[in-house]
């Protein structure tokens, strides 16, 4: 008996590994699917590793809290607040995605187009949100890939604002408190200066990669983003047009875009922690 069983057990397995049935218990484009996203894993993964090396190995890297001290409506003072709502925005999406994977597989086409409908809008808020921080960063905080505005004190002297004028009288940093030197206008020179006394003091900005990795790294996830939404909105449209109600497979289709927009949600979460808390 235990001869013919063995044999049964040793049968079926050539049955499926000979094409007739996956042997990993999982079709073929949800395979695919996972081998992108773990290619795309190892991209992201090389980008935030250098910029960790490159933030720990310098000692004027900008800190966090005063870069992202910004919101709309004029909100300032506010460390991280704008990005934590861009965060919590694109979290709530992917909850949204699980709803219509579930829906997916009850069959039900109208709760599926509604979940990717509350998903699309999750992504645009996302993207909406990172569009104004990269306006903000810009026009506002003059930072582009060359030029980085925001730094770290190495000696102990004292605060100007951004025209070059004192603060207090007297106000004083300590080394490796931030500064700000990006709202100067006319003709002060940020890089050269005179103090009360007459010494001439130098004023760097702060090192030339945060600028270009910050906007490389958040506009290559914003590029993966942008694609999710418009993968969401034609599976959704071919969800609604009823394509997928005669393959009867639990809206396979939608289970794969799911996985590539979790993952999408689960890289920021990476990227939340390397640029805006460390």
């Amino acid at each position: 008996m235990s001869e013919e069983l063995l044999q049964t057990t040793e049968e079926k397995e050539q049955e499926n590994w000979s094409g007739g049935e996956s042997p990993f218990k999982t079709s073929y484009g949800k395979l695919m699917m996972w081998y992108f996203l773990l290619s795309d894993a190892f991209t992201f993964a090389g980008l935030l590793i250098a910029y960790g090396a490159l933030r720990f190995s310098n000692p004027t890297w900008p800190v966090p809290d005063f870069v992202f001290s910004t919101a709309p409506f004029g909100v300032t003072g506010a460390p991280l607040i704008f990005v934590t709502i861009m965060s919590f925005v694109l979290i709530i999406s992917s909850g949204t995605m699980v709803r219509a994977v579930q829906e997916g597989a009850r069959e039900n086409k109208n709760g599926v187009v509604f979940w990717l409908l509350m998903t699309v809008f999750g992504g645009l808020a996302f993207l909406g949100c990172q569009a104004w921080e990269w306006n903000n960063l810009i026009a506002e905080e003059h930072m582009t890939i060359f030029t980085n505005p925001f730094g770290t004190h190495t000696e102990d002297g004292v605060y100007l604002e951004g025209d070059g004028h004192y603060i207090q009288e007297g106000d004083e940093f300590k080394a490796g408190e931030s500064y700000l030197i990006h709202k100067h206008h006319g003709d002060w020179d940020p890089l050269s200066f005179k103090t009360e006394s007459g010494i001439v003091k130098q004023q760097e900005f702060g090192p030339k990669a945060f600028g270009a990795l910050f906007f490389f790294i958040t506009g290559f996830h914003g590029f993966h983003v942008f694609s999710g939404v418009v993968f969401l909105f034609i599976i959704m449209l071919n969800v609604a047009s009823g394509l997928y109600v005669e393959r009867k497979n639990g809206y396979e289709m939608v289970e794969k875009v799911g996985l590539y927009w979790h993952f999408v949600d689960l890289v920021w979460v990476f990227v939340f922690l390397v640029f805006y808390l460390l």
